[in-house]
């Protein structure tokens, strides 16, 4: 089954948040495919990844720029795994495809944001049911990441 985390954002936003975990991914030799909702917040990211901090550099690339296969880090809004990531990233309540192919899927979700917190529970429900090892972390309010029982 696949390992499944739900990180839930209450002391920072997403785009605060997201490259460290895409750094450690990297890191660990893994690739990533990482969906959003729509091509202008997958575009925003992007562009974040490229200047988040100035002295990094986190390789990535877009499902409709050049070599998506390539990419260590894809960013997509669709269920595709153009680059054959065992990592899927899914924020801003995008709607996960089959699971199953992936070794570890991460939900990222604004706790201030209702429609987000909603799919989350729901995604936790149906995954939990299906039998998935879930795993919930938040935020502390230094901004670290606390697994929570």
């Amino acid at each position: 089954m696949t390992e499944v985390l739900f990180y839930h954002l209450t002391e920072s936003k997403l785009e605060d948040a997201l490259p460290a975990l895409l750094e450690k991914s990297v890191e660990r030799g893994w690739r990533v495919v990482l969906q959003t909702v729509g091509e202008a917040r997958r575009d925003l990211l992007d562009q974040h990844l490229w200047t988040y901090r100035e002295e990094s550099f986190l390789p990535h690339g877009t499902d409709r720029g050049e070599m998506p296969a390539e990419q260590p880090v894809l960013l997509t809004v669709t269920g595709d795994n153009a680059n054959g990531a065992t990592v899927r990233f899914l924020v801003d309540g995008a709607e996960p495809p089959d699971l199953a192919g992936y070794e570890r899927v991460v939900f990222m979700f604004d706790g201030y944001d209702a429609a987000q917190l909603e799919g989350a529970r729901a995604e936790w429900k149906r995954l939990k049911s299906q039998g998935h090892g879930l795993t919930y972390w938040q935020q502390s309010p230094e901004g670290r990441w606390v697994k929570k029982a």
